[in-house]
């Protein structure tokens, strides 16, 4: 049995998702939703994907290329936003999404928290470290800028600096607040260090990041890490004037200085020329002043002393009477003085009488003869007995010469080596023998043979006696 047909009208799948599209969007075309961005994703168009999440669900989203370029700040993972846009739906996956026109974040208490969390991190790094800041110089020659060209800052930097000292002001025209207002920010930071000393852009000795007021959302910018990394890297010493004086950016803690507001910058950069002038003239003055009373002083101690000193003429006139009684008493002097030396003189000249000195010398020379004839007779008596003593020296070395035996018909007989023979075994023994005489020496063999050549003789007066001829045959001596 077949069941009637039913009145519930058939659709088609695409008519379905159509018609829900149209529903959703009729009933939410405009809505706030507030949730935790999770999974973003940035695409190479620039469309944004993400999902919005709460404890219980979760929304996709996207936000496109136009809307996102627009965004105040920068989104990020588990940051609490409130997107408006409508919802609709998708039906190549039967999915619903909210296509979000305008997104901020949920509060200042989120970016708050978010922003303390950036602190936390970014100061135990070190870059917040007060040993890090640097001492502003005192007059800048150059003063760079970091700001939006357009906007009232620049123009209130300008202002200030041309009436308090004006300065040559290099301006790096950047975004303060948007998409890619934190790189900009960066890279002219970075640039300005970048500049060579004595190049054709002269090098600043300070620069200035500034930015007027506004909402936490504006000034997000100079909460990045890029940023902030930027200027605690800077190795010229940097002024933060981010916002007014409520305002705090994390950019103000890497900075060496930081400035309530902009112009409040441009007066911490430069001194009032015009104060500084008025300190000259007033410091010269002082000095001045000071100088004249220190020589006023001086001239009165110099009165006081002289006051109590006597006049020139009087210590001269001292002098000068003094030099008269000493030029008077001289002469007188000079003559008593000749007088007493001529007293000893005398006195020293009357035993030096020529008689006298006659007499003495007599005296002395009668002494001086008689020593010189007692010498002269101690010196013959001396030299007489030095000769005795030599003669009988002379004589006893006559009578124990060998010379004086061999005059008395005595010989001496030796070898050729001119050792003594003294017994007739050695006469046996030796071949050849030297005969000493007293006029010379004979040379004999113990066999036949020829004999030697006659030696001269060393007897005493052998040099004067004629060599005994040689003979033709020598005979056996014993």
């Amino acid at each position: 049995m077949t069941q009637p047909a039913a009145n519930t009208p058939e659709f088609s799948v695409s008519e379905i998702a159509h018609a829900l599209k149209r529903t959703v969007e009729d009933a939410f075309g405009h809505v706030r939703v507030r949730g935790e961005i999770s999974g973003l994703k940035v695409a190479a168009s620039g469309h944004v994907y993400l999902c919005l999440k709460d404890a219980n669900a979760v929304l996709d989203g996207v936000m496109w290329k136009g809307p996102a370029n627009a965004l105040r700040f920068r989104p990020e993972d588990g940051l609490e936003v409130i997107a408006t846009g409508k919802l609709t739906t998708y039906p190549g996956r039967s999915k619903y999404q909210i296509v979000i026109e305008r997104m901020e974040p949920a509060g200042a208490g989120a970016l708050m928290a978010l922003l303390e969390q950036r602190k936390a991190k970014l100061a135990a790094e070190g870059l917040f470290a007060a040993e890090r800041k640097r001492a502003l110089p005192f007059l800048p020659k150059v003063i760079g800028v970091v700001t939006s060209p357009t906007g009232a800052v620049i123009r209130d930097i300008l202002h200030r600096l041309s009436d308090r000292f004006p300065r040559h002001v290099l301006v790096w025209p950047v975004l303060v607040q948007g998409e890619g207002a934190a790189e900009q920010v960066a890279r002219a930071v970075r640039g300005f260090n970048a500049l060579p000393d004595g190049g054709a852009i002269p090098r600043p000795d300070l620069l200035i990041v500034a930015r007027g007021g506004g909402s936490i959302e504006d000034l997000w910018a100079f909460n990045e890490e890029v940023v902030v990394r930027a200027v605690a890297d800077s190795r010229i010493p940097t002024i933060s004037a981010v916002g007014h004086e409520t305002d705090t950016t994390l950019c103000d803690f890497a900075a060496d200085r930081r400035a309530p507001t902009p112009t409040a910058a441009a007066e911490m950069a430069v001194p009032v020329r015009d104060d500084l002038v008025y300190t000259v003239g007033t410091l010269g003055l002082r000095l001045d002043r000071a100088l004249s009373k220190d020589v006023g002083a001086m001239a009165e101690r110099v009165q006081a002393v002289a006051c109590r000193l006597p006049s020139p003429r009087e210590l001269f006139a001292l002098r000068q009477q003094r030099f008269d009684e000493l030029a008077d008493r001289l002469p007188r002097a000079l003559a008593a003085n000749a007088q007493k030396q001529r007293v000893r003189y005398e006195r020293a000249a009357a035993p030096l009488r020529p008689a006298l000195f006659a007499q003495r010398l007599r005296v002395a020379q009668t002494g001086l003869d008689r020593t010189a004839y007692g010498l002269a007779g101690i010196a013959a008596g001396l030299t007489r007995q030095h000769e005795n003593r030599v003669e009988q020296a002379s004589r006893l070395l006559e009578t124990l010469s060998p010379y004086a035996t061999l005059q008395r018909g005595y010989a001496v007989v030796r070898t050729q080596g001119r050792h003594v023979v003294a017994t007739t075994d050695a006469a046996r023994a030796a071949v050849e023998m030297v005969v000493t005489f007293a006029d010379g020496d004979v040379p004999v063999v113990m066999a036949d043979g020829a004999p030697a050549r006659p030696a001269r003789s060393s007897a005493k007066g052998a040099s004067s006696a004629p060599p005994t001829p040689p003979k033709a045959q020598q005979g056996v001596l014993l």
